[in-house]
């Protein structure tokens, strides 16, 4: 068994949680950083991440760390900790994909007294059941006897500066109580938050998936909400604004629920649910309301076009953003596509504008192509869709310059003040 000082650290996956883990602990001891995605190491090494979670200097800070795709470098290591995306696929269901992989990867590197540690949100009993068989195959070894597992959710959310990884507090766990101690030590070196052991690795799975099942099911019940007051029509964040002057009312609001983990979690701990005999009733009637708003918004938008005489066939409507959230350049799982697609039902040319989108992963993950600026007087509808910083600097007028003489400007972030927009939801 694998010592705490002892520990050779590998971070396997580099994305918006593998590589702000690894700079941390990549200033404390040596840590091998591994990414298929030779383009992503160059970038790395050259000191740029294009998720812009971790900054040029916070990478030359972290003086014991290197990067590699090559899999005989982790051959060194003796710990190893999978960060790598847990999607679902076009039917809604666990794409384990990425996580089988990198544990056969891992599995042909383990050695007798190895530790693998999971970060990748999953369903209770997945690391168990799923991941660890690959690793004993792939190995050759027998699980908790030549080597351990641990499980340890990420939390990072993504382009928020105030809540880092160092700063949230983490759930840790083991295979056996003294890999749970040696684990937790582990993070307890990076975590200035502190640490809470669960007593096993499914508590820590199970812990996980339902942190943003909870989420998405508030948001949900604010999205119906949306669609009744609408249909009555009283604005929403008069209503909410009202009701969260008490003490204890959740300070949710409506919108397109998507990204790594909201619009996504769920449908882990649902497929587990089935798999066993429940039909989860609220969780799914939630996932479903939420992800309908797109198509809400865009019935929206065409009714309130229709009845100012504006012709939806062959318009030209500007959407502003398209990454899953403000002030970042995430683009996973995104629903700001649902109205793209939607729009285009209508025969209805959309340009969707997001200074912080990269046009190529756009194209290539979604087939869109963000223009580089909107034309001014072009417009018969604007959606605001993400509230970029740098839309909020351009004010009401700078917006409304980019439509025609007559068009719809659909404020679905409340960025500006209810008076100044056409529609809310």
């Amino acid at each position: 068994m694998t010592s705490l000082s002892d520990i050779k650290l590998a971070i396997v996956g580099l994305g918006y949680v593998g590589l702000p883990l690894a700079v941390e602990f990549g200033k404390q001891r040596p840590v091998v950083g591994f990414d298929i995605n030779q383009k992503r190491i160059d970038e790395l090494k050259a000191g740029h991440d294009f998720t812009l979670e971790t900054e040029p200097d916070e990478l030359q800070a972290a003086k014991h760390l290197s990067f590699s795709t090559n899999l005989d470098d982790l051959r060194a290591c003796n710990c190893f900790i999978v960060t790598v995306p847990t999607p679902i696929d076009e039917h809604k269901r666990p794409d384990l994909t990425p996580l089988i992989k990198a544990s056969e990867m891992v599995g042909k590197v383990l050695k007798a007294g190895d530790i693998v540690i999971y970060e990748s949100t999953v369903y209770p009993g997945c690391t168990e059941e799923d991941c660890v068989p690959i690793l004993e195959k792939f190995s050759g070894l027998k699980f908790n006897q030549d080597f351990f597992a641990g499980y340890s959710p990420e939390r990072i959310n993504p382009g928020d500066k105030e809540h880092r990884v160092t700063t949230i507090k983490k759930v840790t766990s083991g295979s056996t109580p003294e890999i749970a101690d040696i684990v937790d030590a582990l993070y307890n070196e990076i975590i200035t938050a502190g640490t809470h052991k669960a007593g096993s690795i499914k508590v820590a799975e199970a812990a996980k998936v339902i942190e943003n099942t909870q989420r998405d099911v508030n948001i949900a019940l604010i999205n119906e909400l949306a669609l009744i007051f609408n249909k009555m029509g009283i604005d929403t964040e008069a209503v909410l604004q009202a009701a969260g002057t008490k003490w204890n009312f959740l300070p949710f609001r409506p919108g397109l629920v998507g990204g790594h983990c909201i619009g996504v979690d769920p449908y882990y701990l649902t497929h587990k649910a089935e798999s066993i005999g429940y039909h989860p009733e609220i969780i799914l009637a939630g996932r479903r309301l939420n992800d309908s708003m797109g198509a809400y918004v865009v019935t929206q938008l065409v009714k309130a076009m229709t009845r100012r005489r504006l012709q939806v066939d062959g318009a030209r409507i500007l959407v502003m953003g398209l990454t899953f959230k403000e002030n970042c350049p995430d683009l996973r799982n995104t629903r700001v596509v649902d109205i793209v697609k939607e729009l285009a039902d209508y025969n209805v040319q959309a340009d969707v504008f997001d200074p912080w989108a990269s046009v190529e992963e756009a194209q290539h993950e979604y087939g869109i192509t963000p223009i580089q600026q909107p034309a001014m007087g072009d417009y018969d509808a604007i959606i605001i869709a993400v509230a970029h910083r740098q839309f909020k600097a351009m004010g009401l007028a700078a917006i409304r310059a980019l439509g025609k003489p007559e068009h719809v400007l659909y404020d679905l972030k409340y960025l500006l003040p209810a008076s100044d927009s056409d529609l809310r939801l």
